[in-house]
């Protein structure tokens, strides 16, 4: 193991670290900017690997519309349909090109409907009844009438109720015109009779013979009694032509193809039901995976994530959580377990060579320490069981190492895992940046004592491994007390440009070498390489 007391040296001014970490100054201008973190297009592939990824989710809502167009079938079903053709007479004089449109408003105006709702003494209102039939000219004189019902002999009932309804108010509306207007015509019969009179009865005071001082008045009285006759004989007529009028809408007005009843599909119509609602349904689910995919700031691409972390993604492997299925899948838990493996022998690859002292190494989880700590449990103790004293240090928030190792106070503990012998340090709750025994100077903080019991655990160690989770709120300097090397790991999905971005600078600014990161459930469509741009390899810290 190396002197306490020396310092790590590194080479200043090779362009390998930059000046600000000299310094202690962070100059915006040296900063990446975060807009420039955030990489890819939204192609076709970026939006196939988003529903691959939700496909519960777009499932889920394809069900729960299936569901509820299962429910409105259920509560709505598809209604019977009958049809009636009535055919219609007008009074004379009537353009029937013209009419034919108010017909079509009668027949489907509320008083018609009204007259049918309650002699059938339906339970439903009149705007609905209204709403469940149509009616449509066929020609100036013909009329079909289409209604639906909840049973085709509802339908042929009702659609007949309605075709008589609606020929009985026409012909009640034509008899209370004709009673209207014979009425009138009957004032002015009456009027012109009693007219009549009055110069029949002066005519005949004129004297006889008539002399020719009175043969003006008697040309006046003539021509006025045959402007009454004129007007009693219009009265006659037109009160004879409204009632024959009356008569020939009454009697030439009637239901021309009596009431049927529609044929309908029986897969139809619980087939648009059911598949709207599923269609509805999936069409939702994914159309809210693509725009909360699209709007994500999360990274998911090695690229990206190698940008922002300013390091080389060299491994990508797929989720190691298992998710949560009611039925096991072999094929997924045996590839979990072949990337479990993977991850584990890229770290053991990772572990600098040590000429004096114990190899130190450490593990950064970014996101996702849960699943991160089991893999660094599963490095340990392989390593373990090949004879080597490996101590380990769980620097997490939540001590997600401790509780995988069933340790719970802080201090030095012996530990078993997997049938290998592991020295587990937890530092106190309060210390929130434990120094560690790796040679690198004072703590920037301060003076700060190493726990004994630590230091001669790692006297007699091979290997120091550290797991640690690293907060912007706290800092990282303190990371440089435990190793020189570091390897991070990111979950795709989990974690922001900012974020990552931000635990690369911390790593770095301990003084501590990202080595390179690890992504946890790539996608399997993602073909870019996870190397960060060229501009940004300064920031890889290298020592001399």
């Amino acid at each position: 193991m190396n002197n306490p007391d020396q310092m790590i040296t590194w080479s200043r001014g090779n362009g390998r670290l930059p000046d600000h970490v000299w310094n202690g100054t962070t100059p915006v201008d040296e900063e990446r900017p975060g807009a420039d973190l955030n990489g890819g297009l939204a192609n076709l592939a970026f939006i196939t690997a988003a529903l691959r990824r939700k496909t519960r989710v777009w499932c889920l809502t394809a069900v729960l519309g299936l569901a509820i167009g299962t429910g409105l079938y259920v509560k709505f079903p598809p209604a019977f349909h009958a049809t009636a053709t009535v055919l219609l007479a007008y009074s004379p004089g009537v353009n029937p090109s013209v009419q034919v449109e108010n017909e079509v408003s009668t027949a489907q105006s509320e008083p018609v409907a009204s007259r049918v709702v309650q002699e059938l003494k339906l339970p439903q209102t009149v705007a609905s009844f209204q709403a469940a039939y149509t009616v449509t000219a066929v020609t100036t004189n013909v009329l079909t009438i289409n209604v639906g019902a909840p049973s085709s002999t509802a339908a042929v009932q009702r659609v007949s109720a309605l075709a008589t309804a609606f020929l009985q108010y026409r012909v009640s509306a034509a008899l209370a015109q004709e009673q209207q207007q014979v009425a009138v015509l009957d004032q002015q019969y009456d009027a012109a009779q009693q007219e009549l009179l009055a110069l029949q009865a002066r005519e005949s005071s004129l004297p006889t013979p008539l002399p020719a001082a009175d043969k003006g008045e008697y040309n006046r009285l003539q021509a006025q009694i045959a402007q009454q006759d004129q007007i009693l004989s219009y009265a006659t007529g037109t009160t004879l032509a409204a009632k024959t009028a009356e008569n020939t809408i009454a009697a030439d007005s009637y239901v021309l193809d009596p009431a049927i009843a529609l044929k309908r599909s029986r897969i139809k119509g619980p087939g648009l039901y059911f598949a709207g609602g599923l269609f509805g349904g999936l069409v939702v689910g994914m159309g809210c995976v693509i725009v909360a995919a699209l709007t994500s700031g999360r990274l998911r691409r090695r690229d990206d994530v190698a940008a922002a972390l300013g390091a080389p993604v060299r491994l990508s492997v797929g989720r190691l959580r298992r998710r949560r299925l009611p039925l096991p899948r072999p094929r997924r838990a045996a590839k979990r377990k072949l990337d479990m493996k993977r991850v584990v022998t890229y770290l053991r690859g990772a572990v600098p060579g040590s000429s004096r002292g114990p190899a130190n190494l450490a593990v950064v989880a970014v996101d996702d320490a849960q699943v991160v700590a089991q893999a660094f449990v599963s490095l340990a103790a392989s390593c373990a069981a090949e004879g080597k004293q490996v101590v380990v240090a769980d620097l997490s928030g939540g001590a997600q190492l401790a509780r995988l190792l069933e340790a719970r106070d802080p201090g030095v503990h012996a530990v078993r895992q997997d049938g290998a012998n592991l020295v587990l340090f937890l530092p106190q709750r309060e210390d929130i940046a434990p120094v560690g025994p790796v040679p690198g100077g004072a703590f920037p903080a301060g003076p700060a004592q190493i726990d004994p019991a630590l230091v001669t655990a790692c006297s007699s160690a091979d290997l120091l491994l550290t797991f640690a989770t690293l907060d912007p709120a706290l800092g990282g300097d303190h990371l440089r007390t435990w190793a020189t090397n570091a390897v991070a790991v990111v979950t795709a999905g989990e974690s922001t440009a900012e974020r990552v971005h931000g635990v690369g600078e911390m790593i770095r600014l301990a003084g501590t070498r990202l080595d390179s990161a690890i992504l946890l459930g790539a996608d399997e469509s993602d073909e870019s390489l996870g190397v960060p741009d060229p501009a940004d390899q300064s920031m890889l810290i290298k020592p001399v």
